[in-house]
């Protein structure tokens, strides 16, 4: 597909400026995936919720970037990088100032999901943006540089939230993008590049409508099961329905010429398998940033700082120990290290459900810091093996889809880990302490199992499997790596 930039030019130098607008945007969206997680007792409290109520809150918004993930490319080629990323980045900024008056949870929930939108577009348009601006033999380095904020981000997050909770008010984690989001705004508008296609296929209108529809309502049931505000025959049409709606899309990827996702990847065993390990692997794991600081804060008492630097050690170890990575799946193999570290993840999600008052600190401290490490190896090999049999051609497209399924999969991670943590606390607007915490107990036991159960999935490996990847990464897995946030 050719390409072509607007007559008008930026005022600086791309190669000098779209590294730094593009870092400031993954920055953004990668600190709002974890800043609200330490924030959850404290703003529960002030809208009259149980804890537990706030998944939607959380899960809304990657849900959100999952179903518009798939467009972004289009929407971009169709309008040009520099209107779209301005865009998703003014998206996202009133989303949040929006999220941050908010008085009601389904009012909040429905501003997070304008704030999705904007993410949506903006890591992707960004990504697209640098792979035209730099030429190959410099896109390596270039995305390296963007891909710090993304990992900051994180580690940050659970502090920053903490901290602001604790010294000022939960409405100024959202507040917090205005200026970051007014100042790109502006510096993007003047100085990044307008790529667009010449010959932009028609968007798959129905394949949005069939997805979209699918996920959202399938995420609506997983949210509102064990709430008590719809019976047993309601929740098993809806969970029909949805079912319905992702089969009929499906089938009508299949016939599609240029479908949202094109579904005919998954035939290749490889890219198979990173997906579907991917997604399983997630909704077990995708649920514990939610559990975690609930158990330090509601059922240890510790406070929302302090659950913030119980976490830190987490990202700590996925950015110290990234180097190392490469070297162990080029000396054991993608087949054994994904069945060695899934298996060292489940024991990690157990030990944490024998946390209790007693438990100290250090021991805390060096948990977190180990099941970082196994997560981000985990993240990191399956992200880079969905690519070993995938052609120069369907880069993009594999790169979409997984996005799109790492989204879905921690939407569905914290509806899963509320649900099995709702079914073992008793009365969650009443429960005392010791009842919450060995309701997350069992939710993280639980939740364990699961995990321990994809590794089946890796079974399906052979002993070289990605190996060419594991000593020579390209181009197109650079990429997907350096900006998946792994």
């Amino acid at each position: 597909m050719s390409t072509s930039a607007a007559a008008a030019r930026p005022h600086a130098s791309p190669k000098a400026i779209v590294p730094w607008l593009v870092a400031v945007a993954f920055f953004m969206e990668s600190l709002d995936t974890t800043i609200l997680n330490t924030a959850v007792p404290t703003i529960a409290a002030a809208l009259g919720i149980a804890p537990l109520s706030m998944k939607s809150v959380l899960s809304s918004y990657t849900l959100s970037l999952a179903v518009f993930i798939p467009v972004s490319g289009w929407v971009a080629d169709r309008f040009g990088t520099r209107r779209v990323f301005a865009s998703a980045i003014g998206l996202f900024t009133v989303g949040s100032i929006l999220c941050g008056i908010s008085t009601d949870v389904r009012l909040l929930v429905a501003c997070r999901v304008l704030q999705g939108m904007g993410g949506a577009m903006m890591v992707p348009v960004g990504r697209l943006t640098m792979v035209r601006t730099f030429p190959k033999h410099e896109l390596v380095r270039a995305l390296a540089f963007v891909a710090i904020p993304a990992l900051i981000g994180p580690m940050l997050g659970p502090v920053a939230g903490g901290l602001i909770v604790r010294f000022f008010h939960w409405r100024v984690i959202f507040l917090l993008n205005v200026p970051f989001g007014v100042v790109g705004l502006f510096m993007v508008w003047r100085n990044l590049p307008d790529y667009r296609s010449a010959h932009v296929a028609r968007l798959d209108y129905m394949g949005l409508c069939l997805f979209g529809c699918g996920v959202a309502l399938l995420s609506y049931v997983l949210e509102v099961f064990g709430e008590h505000r719809l019976g047993t025959l309601e929740i098993l049409g809806l969970l029909a329905i949805a079912v319905t709606l992702l089969f009929a899309y499906a089938r009508h990827a299949v016939t599609a010429p240029h479908p949202l996702l094109r579904l005919a990847l998954l035939r290749l065993r490889t890219f198979r398998t990173a997906m579907l390990g991917s997604f399983l692997t997630r909704i077990g794991v995708g649920g514990l940033p939610f559990l975690l600081p609930l158990m330090y804060q509601v059922g240890l008492g510790y406070s929302a700082v302090e659950s913030g630097l119980l976490i830190l050690p987490q990202s700590l170890a996925a950015m110290s120990l990234r180097l190392l990575m490469p070297r162990l799946l080029r000396r054991y193999g993608y087949r054994r290290v994904l069945l060695t570290n899934t298996t060292a993840i489940a024991v990690l999600m157990g030990l944490f459900a024998l946390v209790g008052p007693h438990t100290p600190v250090w021991v805390i401290g060096a948990q977190a810091f180990c099941f970082g490490f196994f997560s981000s190896f985990q993240y990191t090999s399956i992200n880079t093996l969905g690519y070993a049999d995938i052609s120069d051609d369907d880069t993009s497209m594999a790169s979409t889809m997984a996005s799109t399924t790492q989204q879905l999969s921690v939407s569905f991670g914290v509806a899963a880990a509320s649900l099995t943590a709702a079914l073992f606390i008793p009365d969650r607007f009443h429960a005392t302490a010791a009842q919450t915490v060995h309701g997350i107990h069992l939710a993280l036991m639980t939740l364990a199992v699961m995990t321990l159960a994809s590794a089946a999935l890796f079974r399906t490996l052979r002993a070289g499997d990605g190996d060419t990847l594991s000593r020579h990464r390209s181009i197109p897995e650079a990429v997907h790596d350096a900006v998946s946030g792994a």
